[in-house]
């Protein structure tokens, strides 16, 4: 199988992949084209269907896995496969198993990584609202471990809403030796439960979409519920602990316009903020330079960044 991560521009491919997204568009010409995003285990590649009526254009569905025939290109210094022929595949000519892209780390060791900053945390209802999430909710822990966190900017694989997660706390951990200023026990608690939403948020693979829920109110509200709904669970749980916890992750986006409901006003709202930006950027420029194989020039612009980046001249190890 010819995967994704090792598309060059220039080849000629004939292979199954999963069809994440299909919609029909227009050119400016009025002319009508398909849009596909393709998926295997390595990562998604745009695609162009330009004569969606030609012989060799078959009915298909988003999440059908296809076989396609196409030609490798570059467009503003990002690879798209122009196609040419595609049709649903048979069962048994592909595995599915080759079509979700999965962290590349052990995902029970990070989980035992994320419950050691649990066990941290001394602050009896803290301890207890972490046992309940992480512990004793075990659909929740199951759906946690293989969610994804985000559809496609970073960490869009199995398990990397739990590698984000421990990211971040391992970022957190960093501060707190740096700036005894931080209670260690809220910014764990709060790096932890930042982005539990996620798993309402986004279905399920391979569809890794937003789900009805999500668009409507989004994985901070949705995780601030969360937690004010296990707190009401808990006896005597302070309602200042309650409150600061909630900015925390109802601010961890740091701005309005990102999409955080309040601007950071705890110093542990402000540090979960730049641990979650931190690991969000290098992990996406990480995605980026990996899926750029040995391209050394400039990789065109880039909407999260609003640059126009590339590698450093320095050794890259991918």
């Amino acid at each position: 199988m010819k995967y994704i991560e090792s598309l060059r521009e220039g080849e000629r491919v004939s292979d199954v992949y999963l069809c994440k997204y299909k919609q029909s568009a227009m050119t400016k010409n009025g002319k009508a084209y398909e849009n596909v995003i393709l998926q295997d285990k390595t990562g998604v590649i745009d695609a162009k269907i330009w004569d969606p009526n030609s012989q060799g254009i078959e009915e298909f569905e988003a999440l059908d896995y296809v076989d396609v025939m196409a030609e490798v290109t570059s467009f503003q210094g990002t690879l798209q496969l122009n196609v040419k022929r595609v049709r649903k595949a048979q069962e048994g000519t592909y595995h599915p198993a080759d079509y979700l892209p999965v962290s590349e780390k052990d995902i029970e060791v990070m989980y035992k990584e994320l419950m050691s900053f649990a066990g941290q945390v001394q602050e009896p209802h803290l301890r207890r609202l972490l046992k309940s999430i992480f512990v004793e909710d075990t659909e929740f822990v199951k759906a946690f471990q293989l969610h994804s966190a985000a559809k496609s900017v970073h960490h869009s694989f199995v398990g990397g809403l739990l590698e984000h997660t421990l990211s971040v706390c391992k970022l957190c951990e960093y501060y707190v030796k740096a700036y005894p200023v931080l209670n260690r026990d809220l910014l764990y608690t709060a790096a932890m439960c930042h982005d539990i939403g996620k798993v309402y948020e986004l279905s399920d693979f391979p569809e890794n979409d937003y789900t009805d829920e999500g668009q409507l109110l989004g994985h901070i509200f949705m995780g601030s519920e969360i937690v004010a709904e296990r707190i009401r669970q808990i006896p005597e749980f302070p309602k200042k602990l309650e409150n600061e916890l909630k900015h925390c992750i109802l601010a961890h986006h740091g701005e309005l316009e990102y999409g955080s409901p309040k601007k950071p006003a705890l110093i542990e709202a402000v540090a979960l903020n730049m641990a979650d930006n931190t690991d969000a950027k290098l992990e996406t420029l990480t995605e980026v330079f990996k899926a750029a194989g040995d391209k050394q020039d400039w990789l065109g612009y880039n909407r999260l960044f609003e640059s126009n980046i590339r590698k450093s001249s320095a050794p890259c190890k991918i």
